[in-house]
């Protein structure tokens, strides 16, 4: 594993950015419940944190992308549009940011900023499941002629050691290359090493990752 990754996920623990339950579990809008919960918008209001991580996408983004690859990036509301304002700025790239759907007012746009025909847009987000709010982005992408080509995201909710890529495998179906700093595997290490969770609590988040439709009924909270 990346050293840079194993560092990641212990800065997500520590600024408690994922949480695991004490009594009840976490309810998703999905209705999927949860043992560990996942909020990057913490990471914003630690400075040092927040300064590497963006760093540190930048750098991918520079290295593995290639800035000849991306002529805009964009930021979805609303998680990513912070983040894709610090990575642009560091790639010196324009920026645009793209709502959920268009506004019901004024221009009724669903994007903000300048994004011309045939551009190739890096997409900057906090986190990734299963693609699903990446390909709804790319919808009004491409409604304005152009393309998402990379996703860039702090954390994957998925796992090497389970081969478990949903989001990664669906945005694949639609050309879109997915690039991210950690996984699940970088922060059970970090958790485990770092005494952040019990090897209980390790267990409990691998089985909801191997079956989350059915692990809160099997630990008796549905």
């Amino acid at each position: 594993m990346s050293e840079v990754a194993n560092q990641i996920g212990e800065m997500l623990l520590r600024t408690e950015a994922i949480q695991f339950y004490k009594e009840r579990p976490f309810v998703f809008v999905s209705g999927r419940v949860s043992p560990v919960y996942i909020d990057c918008r913490r990471l914003l209001s630690f400075p040092d944190v927040r300064a590497e991580i963006v760093h540190q996408m930048a750098k991918k983004a520079e290295t593995e992308i290639g800035l000849d690859a991306i002529d805009v990036v964009a930021g979805g509301e609303t998680a990513g549009i912070p983040y894709a304002a610090f990575v642009s700025h560091e790639l010196k790239k324009p920026m645009i940011y793209i709502r959920k759907q268009p506004k019901g007012y004024g221009g009724t746009k669903q994007i903000e900023g300048i994004l011309e025909a045939n551009q190739r847009v890096l997409l900057v987000e906090d986190l990734i499941t299963d693609g699903m709010s990446k390909l709804r982005f790319n919808i009004g992408i491409r409604g304005a002629g152009s393309k998402i080509t990379h996703c860039l995201c702090i954390f994957e909710y998925g796992s090497d050691n389970l081969n478990l890529h949903e989001g990664q495998k669906n945005l694949a179906e639609h050309d879109i290359k997915l690039y991210t700093l950690a996984n699940w595997d970088h922060v059970l290490k970090a958790g485990q090493s770092k005494k952040y969770f019990s090897a209980d609590a390790s267990k409990q988040i691998v089985d909801f990752l191997k079956d989350p439709e059915n692990w809160g009924r099997k630990m008796g909270f549905v």
